[in-house]
């Protein structure tokens, strides 16, 4: 029985622990595809689950990894054939069952998606679901109504993930991009994606003054949820829509009804994790077309998965800049 590397978390004492082990294929799930992964990456979810956060996963021991991309080593599917290029986000992978932070991956096969000629298997894992959902949110924003020349469009959370990501999809879109970031650091790197204007955190983190602002945002991508989407929405212009992606700041809500009452604001929530199989296509596909490489590449860092145990905390502590690939060593 052939074996394979793996990042294995077991709990003990009610405590996470992570350490690289080899396993048989056989404690693999089951499912109708095994995949030879090549490249996992670091999402938000992927530090609580490493740092044994939020309950996610509910039986150890544990591979986790959200996100994978690699080629098709066996299937009993007529839908895949040995060598296809194949990425996976969510579907609650890494979580409820075994993931991508391993050199094999077993799923079904319709949890995954033929990459796009333009896409390698490493740069998928630089999208990953936080790039997947950027993409996502600029849709749900477009199907609502958003057009290059409306306005100024916000991104908060912009030196993270998603929005380093939306940033760069924006811009290149052309829309003026105004981001919000508590990292004064990260405005050079945040310029050279295509932000135009910079928010302080702070300034939106503070609790609305009025049920209604002054009109500020053609649109807004937000990342951070809790006070500070409370106040983009009484800054949104007439019909304006927010894309809620995030919850870095909080998951509780306090707000009025004024802003969806007085100017048709919309609030878009974007699950990227149970997305239909031929919406995942369509986002891909535009991941393709509007996302600029180069720029994925300047915002992209690659580890080892023998150090992604040590990124969990990291990510949680908000300091993790733009998108960071685990090459598995598959």
């Amino acid at each position: 029985m052939s074996q394979f590397k793996a990042l294995l978390l077991e709990e003990s004492g009610g405590k996470v622990a992570a350490r690289i082990a080899s396993l048989p294929e056989s404690d693999l799930p089951p499912g109708e595809v095994t995949v030879a992964v090549e490249y996992s990456t670091l999402n938000y979810k992927d530090g609580m689950i490493l740092e044994g956060v939020g309950r996610l996963v509910r039986k150890y021991p544990h591979v986790p990894g959200v996100d994978f991309s690699g080629t098709v080593e066996s299937s009993i599917s007529p839908e895949w054939k040995p060598g296809d290029r194949v990425v996976l986000t969510g579907w609650r992978v890494g979580e409820m069952q075994w993931g991508g932070y391993a050199q094999k991956a077993r799923v079904k096969a319709s949890q995954l998606i033929r990459l796009p000629p333009a896409i390698s298997t490493k740069r998928a894992m630089a999208i990953g679901t936080a790039g997947f959902t950027s993409m996502m949110a600029v849709m749900a924003l477009e199907a609502h109504g958003l057009k290059p020349g409306m306005g100024d469009v916000l991104v908060t959370g912009a030196a993270g993930g998603v929005g380093s990501v939306a940033v760069a999809i924006l811009a290149k879109l052309g829309y003026p991009v105004a981001a919000s970031t508590g990292r004064p650091e990260t405005r050079d790197y945040l310029k050279s994606l295509g932000a135009s204007s910079f928010i302080d955190r702070a300034e939106l983190a503070k609790p609305p003054a009025k049920p209604i602002d002054s009109e500020r945002w053609a649109g807004a991508i937000d990342n951070v949820g809790g006070t500070t989407l409370a106040t983009v929405l009484t800054q949104m212009k007439y019909r304006g829509s927010v894309a809620s992606c995030g919850l870095a700041g909080g998951s509780d809500l306090s707000t009025t009804v004024i802003p969806f009452l007085l100017r048709g604001v919309k609030l878009l929530g974007i699950d990227s994790v149970m997305c239909p199989q031929e919406e995942r296509k369509a986002i891909w596909a535009r991941l393709a077309l509007d996302l600029p490489l180069d720029k994925l590449d300047a915002m992209t860092q690659t580890i080892t998965l023998e150090a992604l145990p040590g990124w969990g905390a990291k990510i949680l502590k908000g300091g993790v800049r733009g998108r960071v690939v685990v090459e598995t060593g598959g």
